[in-house]
């Protein structure tokens, strides 16, 4: 089995595609995205392309990745007049969209320990050097783009307050290794503004809370990626801390349909956090539920050195998602559903 052919992914797709959209502003449009087969790339064309199925949008889709055999896996679409996927490093200098875009969605990023300690350099050009490339032709072609940013850019809570607004500016020690991520993520907000102001392009920021769901990729290292890797197995989780870190979470339905909001309601130069509250969670209460719905236990252990370099240092990060609520977002997967159903999609899958 294929995810499209599981009722429960299907319905996670309608329940995006049901959303009081304008979806008429992509109604024969064409929307570019990178980062095409990570795990909201995946299912942003998922909820795209069964949008055009269905309701007859007529949406184009340019995917970008580095690898076509991965694109092939992931994306089954390669018949549709729809979809066109190009395979190119978009951090290599000068590489574009072969064809003029209405929206650009830069989703393409390093997004979990391992890689931010093992290729930072990578890490810190998949924020900034595929954004600056994806700006130009933005600029070139009067397209709207849309910047995947990151909790992170707040940093460690200074305690002052509770939740983040998008206001809010948190220390971070850029000396580290593990800033590669975070300091990157921030200049790349620096440069939609700069693009803004320089060269007219309308960008619109959200930064999305540590994302789960359906379409996780078998080499993600976040602690709740790798609760889910460990559960799937029938094997114990494994919590590599005493497990208090406090952070927001969101299902990939979620963050899809959050950045589709952005990208078609959200103000020119405007930051949105994409949070919801009914899934904030402990590290320690989120293995646990993990664990109790793959039918196994917990146990406790150290990370190895490589590791422990790319874990945030932040213990309390979570989101005020207010501001993308006046927009008319409403998130529909709450954490524990969203453990229970991301777990029976990804079993079912396996079944096969």
């Amino acid at each position: 089995m294929n995810r499209l052919e599981s009722n429960i992914y299907i319905s996670e797709l309608d329940s995006v595609c049901s959303q009081d959209l304008p979806w008429e502003k992509l109604a024969g449009k064409t929307l570019s995205l990178s980062g095409a087969t990570g795990m909201i790339g995946s299912f942003l064309i998922d909820v795209i392309m069964r949008k055009n199925r269905i309701n007859h949008l007529g949406c184009r889709i340019l995917a970008i990745g580095r690898s076509e055999e991965k694109a092939r896996a992931r994306l089954p679409y390669f018949d549709s007049a729809l979809f066109k996927f190009e395979e190119a490093d978009v951090t290599e200098r000068g590489v574009k969209p072969s064809a003029p875009s209405d929206f650009v969605i830069h989703l393409a990023s390093s997004t979990h320990p391992r890689q931010y300690a093992s290729n930072p350099v990578g890490t810190i050009s998949s924020n900034v050097d595929g954004l600056h490339n994806l700006l130009e032709y933005s600029s070139e072609h009067g397209a709207r783009l849309l910047f995947a940013s990151s909790v992170e850019v707040y940093g460690e809570n200074r305690g002052d307050v509770e939740r983040f607004d998008e206001g809010y500016c948190g220390y971070i020690d850029c000396n580290t290794l593990r800033a590669c991520y975070t300091e990157s993520k921030r200049l790349g907000e620096t440069m939609c503004q700069a693009y803004r102001s320089q060269k007219s392009v309308e960008t619109v920021i959200a930064r999305i809370a540590r994302v789960y769901g359906p379409t996780l990729l078998p080499d993600d290292s976040k602690a709740l990626s790798q609760f889910m890797h460990k559960a799937l197995c029938h094997q114990n989780v494994v919590l590599k801390s005493s497990g208090t870190q406090h952070y927001s979470y969101l299902h990939v339905a979620d963050a899809v349909s959050g950045l589709l909001y952005a990208l078609l309601l959200g103000v020119d130069g405007e930051a949105y956090n994409l949070a919801d509250p009914s899934s904030d969670v402990t590290l320690r209460d989120l293995a646990i539920m993990v664990a109790s719905a793959g039918d196994v236990e917990v146990v406790f252990d150290l990370p190895d050195a490589e590791e422990a370099a790319g874990y945030s240092k932040a213990s309390v990060a979570l989101m005020d998602g207010s501001k993308m609520r006046e927009l008319g977002w409403i998130p529909s997967k709450g954490i524990e559903d969203g453990v229970a159903e991301t777990l029976r999609v990804l079993q079912s899958l396996e079944a096969e």
